[in-house]
Order: C-alpha cells, then structure tokens, then sequence
C-alpha cells in the first residue's frame, strides 16, 4: 500500500524496506572491510604475505561459486536467500570480536571469515539484483536503482570518513562488530517486506544444475544487448584493475602525495557520485534513449581517467587534475551502472535473472584478475605512467564495443527486451 504524502518509490513501503535494508549493509560492509585489514595488521601482527591471502579469501570463494549461485537464485525465492546471507554474514563476522575478547582469534579464523563472506556476498548481491525487478515495476528500475545508487554513495563517503576513528575508539576487532549488527539491521529490514513472492514452479525433469548454468551464460552470450554490455564491462573490469595496481605506487612512490592528501581527494568521489544518481532518479537521459546513456557516461568515465594518468608532481597542479578526475570519473561512472544494471533487470527474463547476474559477475572477475596480472607485468617494464595510460586505452575500447552493439539502439529498456 502506497502512502498518499509520498511520491515515487518513497510511497512504496516495501521498496523503502529493501533501501533501509541495503543502506545500512552497505555502510557496515565498508567499515568492515576496513576493519578486518586493521584486526590482521594491528591486533595479529600479520605479515604481507598473510594479508594478502586475507585479501584473496575475500574474492577468490566468490569467484568460484559465482555460476552456482546463479543457479539457485533462479530455483529458490530470493528474499528468503537475502536473510539468510546477512544473518550468515552477520554470524561469521561476530566471531571475530567475541575470539578478540577471549584471546583466541587467529590469521587462520580471518582467513575463514573472509571466505564465508565472500561466498554469501556473491548470493545477496545475485539475489537482491534479481528480487528487485519482483518487487517494483519495470519502468520503475532506474528510479529504484538510482535511488540506492545515491544512499550507497553517502554510505561510502560516511563510512571511509567515520572508519579510522571506529577502529581507534574500539579497536579494530570492535568495528568488525558494527559491520555483524549492520547485516542483522538489513535482515530485518528485508524480513519486514510485505510483498508475497511468487513461489518458483519448475518441472522435476527440467531441473538438471549443468544444463541450467550454462543456459544462463546462453542466454547473455545469444542476446545482442547482453552481450555488448558483458564485453564492455569485461574490458572496462581489466582496464580498472590495471589502472588501480599502479595508481598508488605512482602517486606515492613516485609523485610523493601523502595519503592525507588522498584520501580526501578520493573523498570528493563519494560526493560527485551523488550527482550521477540524482541525474538518474529525474530520469535525464542523454538525448532521451538509455542505450545513448550509457555510451555517452562509458566514455565520459574513460575521459575522466585520463586526468588521473596526467599528474607528474604532487603540487597543485597535480592536486587539481586528481580532483578533476573525481568530478569527471565517479558521477559518470554511478550514471552508467544504474543505466547498466536498470536494462538487464528490464531485458532479461524473470526466470533466469540470478544465471544472469552471475555470469556478468564471473566474466568481470575472469578480466579484473587479468588487469591485476598485466598491471604488474606492465607497471615493472614500462613504468608505472605508461601503463596507467594503457588502462584508459582499455577503458576507451570498452566505449566502443557499447558503442558498436545494439545497445546503441536502445531507447527504453523494453525495447532491447530478448
């Protein structure tokens, strides 16, 4: 039931339920993120090499199980796997404080925490992508998804500033604590939704899990649409990760900016963001087509990279062109990802949504570990500049290859529907 003093998805309890819900998720999940670093570091003692396993048990599980999730995302109702992956989340999280308090946590526990984490991100991240097509209508996704688009953003700014003083006023372990409470908040808050979900009727003889994972990647690899915007992001995925293996090791290896300095420029990201998603939520789209949308913010993102590759000290001069990347790069890119995710949601059907997600994600990840690979590789031979000029060239191709797919041609969502 929707409220008469409210206007938009604001009237929609339900949808208002799953923003609260995710909001709050979201900003526990980047103080934790934090949180679980500074618990190895500074509570543990740890060594690089064993942070850096921490780091991998946080990406590699959900690398793994990707195409699985997808599978039963698609054969289950999706509300019941969000609850079930927060308390989980929440659970493994909570042991890390009450292992601190006793004196028993260890590398090894953080290494498992990470894992189980990483595995049910990968499930409510599928789910939730899947389950908001259920619970609002389909002209109503860019609005939806702008709108938690704009609350992740305050979300980030507010989590990176509040995060250092959390892990300094109760410690690291004890901020591991917030992100626990802040999956129970976002349970709840996606238990309290009152819209019922159909329930998934399947033939018995149809269910055979090879054959449905691999329908899934049919459906995005036979789907023009699809398909040119898995290739885009698989290249613009590499191109990221290139760029952010070198970016610090250049600005402060060999330009000297101190890291006050940068984080409040990437500061300025989280705030520029927001000007993406408020674009999004009235609904301005680049001359009025969505598929126009998203090449024009492709390129405009890679532009804005350009600006990051260009600095060759730390003084104003280089202060400014960092900041310009900020104002040029993060709006256009929060613009393109709730074009991006807003038409597949439109486009693909009801039945196979989580297969969907999941292969975008797996792909993506496929790519980012090459990026991460080919940015050291490059970063060691030609210089830490140079290659940072590479990833915008990648960056730049993802543009065209959106550009030369029927995307090109979309004007609404329903009109690239497979």
């Amino acid at each position: 039931m929707r409220s008469r003093f409210l206007t938009g998805l604001w009237s929609n309890p339900d949808f208002v339920r799953l923003w609260a819900g995710t909001t709050t998720s979201t900003f526990g999940s980047l103080i934790g993120q934090i949180a679980l670093s500074f618990t190895a570091i500074a509570f543990l003692d740890a060594t690089a090499p064993e942070v850096a396993v921490l780091g991998a048990s946080q990406l590699v599980p959900g690398f793994l199980v990707s195409p699985f999730a997808g599978v039963w995302v698609d054969r289950l109702r999706r509300r019941p796997i969000m609850i079930t992956a927060d308390l989980g989340r929440a659970a493994a999280l909570a042991t890390v404080p009450l292992a601190a308090v006793s004196g028993g946590l260890t590398m090894y526990q953080l290494f498992a925490v990470g894992a189980v984490t990483s595995v049910l991100s990968v499930f409510f991240a599928a789910a939730y992508q899947s389950y908001l097509p259920t619970l609002v209508e389909r002209k109503e996704l860019l609005e939806g998804n702008a709108k938690l688009a704009g609350t992740a953003s305050v979300a980030e700014v507010a989590s990176f500033s509040l995060s250092g003083w959390l892990v300094q006023l109760l410690k690291a372990p004890g901020a591991v604590a917030i992100d626990a409470a802040s999956f129970v908040v976002s349970a709840y808050f996606v238990w309290r939704i009152k819209e019922p979900e159909a329930e998934i009727v399947r033939e018995p003889e149809s269910e055979h899990f090879w054959r449905e994972a691999k329908e899934g990647a049919r459906v995005v690899a036979s789907d023009g649409v699809l398909r040119g915007l898995a290739v885009a992001e698989a290249l613009q995925a590499m191109g990221e990760k290139v760029l952010t293996t070198v970016y610090l090791l250049y600005l402060v290896g060999e330009l000297g900016f101190s890291a006050g300095v940068l984080g409040m420029i990437f500061a300025v990201g989280g705030v520029t963001s927001l000007g993406g998603a408020w674009i999004a939520n009235r609904g301005t789209l680049f001359l009025g087509r969505v598929g126009a949308t998203i090449i024009a913010a492709s390129f405009m993102r890679a532009t804005g990279a350009v600006f990051m590759a260009l600095p060759s000290d730390s003084g104003w001069l280089g202060v400014l062109l960092l900041v310009l990347a900020q104002f040029v790069t993060d709006p256009f890119w929060t613009l393109h990802e709730i074009h991006d995710v807003s038409l597949r949601q439109a486009i693909t059907p009801e039945r196979v949504q989580g297969r969907m997600f999941a292969n975008f994600r797996l792909l993506n990840f496929g790519f980012a570990v090459l990026g991460t690979v080919l940015g050291g590789v490059l970063g060691a031979v030609i210089g830490f500049r140079e290659t940072l000029f590479v990833a915008v060239g990648l960056m730049y191709l993802s543009s065209i290859a959106v550009f030369l797919s029927p995307v090109r041609g979309v004007k609404r969502p329903a009109e690239g529907a497979a």
